[in-house]
Formats: structure tokens, sequence, C-alpha cells
């Protein structure tokens, strides 16, 4: 289990240091945490909403900012190109993501060519009922995603990473909170970049050896 732990502990502190430079980015990954830590409270009570949730707030508000405020050019931070940060990333990098979101974008679609979708659904009677339906296919799509990337780092990798990432997902919120609950400020105050990198994960900085352990092209 020690090497389990550690190995979480990298793949949070590699994501980190790598793709969250920007006091905006930092910003919006607090409201996303906070969003699906409502989503996983409404998710026993009423899955549908909490996708809804998850999809509609959460994830938008992630992937603002990755896609718009985090610098894509050389990293001087970590000497690190783009590319290479790419060609490294355990989980869904920017070319993964943009999949992954096109398919959410486009999910509903089925539902209007086919209100059942080969008989899952009764046909909806209505805006809410079909907004229902959306956030149960959106659900499905979220899951998918998680399950569809472990999958193929148990086979590209092992399955002990598949299962850290998986992991690493979905306690990402609680963590999040923990690394980025002062951006919102610290941005207010005029803080648009974090470059003090060394000092926000404290103890939880793994040694040396054990980072670079992480740096597989999968």
């Amino acid at each position: 289990m020690n090497g389990f732990f550690n190995e979480l502990k990298v793949q949070r502190w590699d994501d980190h240091r790598y793709y969250h430079h920007s006091k905006v980015n930092q910003s919006l990954h607090f409201v996303s945490a906070t969003s699906f830590l409502v989503a996983y409270v409404v998710a026993f009570s009423d899955p549908a909403m909490a996708a809804l949730i998850g999809w509609l707030v959460a994830m938008t508000s992630r992937q603002i900012g990755h896609l718009f405020f985090e610098p894509r050019g050389y990293d001087q931070v970590n000497q690190a190109t783009d590319e290479y940060k790419e060609e490294i990333k355990v989980g869904y990098n920017i070319k993964r993501k943009l999949v992954l979101l096109a398919l959410w974008a486009a999910s509903p679609l089925l539902l209007v060519a086919d209100p059942t979708l080969l008989g899952m659904f009764a046909p909806h009677a209505g805006p809410a009922e079909f907004i229902t339906h959306v956030g149960e296919l959106w659900l499905v799509v979220g899951l998918g995603g998680i399950a569809f990337r472990s999958v193929q780092l148990f086979i590209l990798k092992d399955i002990r990473t598949g299962l850290v990432w998986a992991t690493k997902i979905a306690t990402d919120p609680f963590h999040d909170i923990k690394l980025y609950h002062r951006a919102p400020l610290e941005l207010m105050r005029g803080q648009r970049m974090d470059h003090v990198l060394d000092d926000v994960l404290g103890d939880e900085i793994v040694e040396p050896v054990a980072v670079e352990a992480s740096k597989s092209g999968v």
C-alpha cells in the first residue's frame, strides 16, 4: 500500500507542478472542486442532477482554466516543453480532453435522434424529462471516460497506475480545495502566476527518484 500512496503523491505533484501555474486556472479549479463536492452529495438522491452539476459547472470551469488560461509555452519552472508535458501526462492531456469534451457535447444528439436511446429510456414527455435523460447520459459518459482511461493505463503501463489515477480523479476535489483555496484571493491581489511551487505541497512532495518514476510515455 505504501507504493500505491507514494505513486498517488507523485501523480498529484506532477499534475500540479506541470499543469497549474496560472492563478486563474487555480481559482477555476477551486470553483470546480467545490462544485464537484456538491455533485457528490447530490448524487445520493439525484444522480442525473449530480451529472449536470459535474459537467456544466465543475468540468466546464476546470477545462476553461486549462484551455484558455494555463500557459502552453516553454515551462521555465520545470524546464520542460509543452510537447513533453503532453506526452507524459498520465491522465487526459489536451488532445484526449478535447475528444472527451466533444463526445460529451455531442451525446445529447443521440436523444434527439432516438428519445428512447435504443430502448434504455421511456420517451421524454417534456423538457424536464429530456434534461433528466441528458444528465443520466452524461453520468455514463463521465464514468465511462474514467473507466476507459484506467483500462488504457492497465494495458499501456500497469494495473496500479490505472487504479492510482482513478483514485486521484475521485479525490481531486478534496485535494484541489486544499491546494487552491487561497488562489481567488491571491488573484484579486494581482498575482497572476504561481512560480513558487516547492512550497505548495510541503510534506507531500516525494523523493526525486519517485517523481521520475511517473514520467512514462502514457
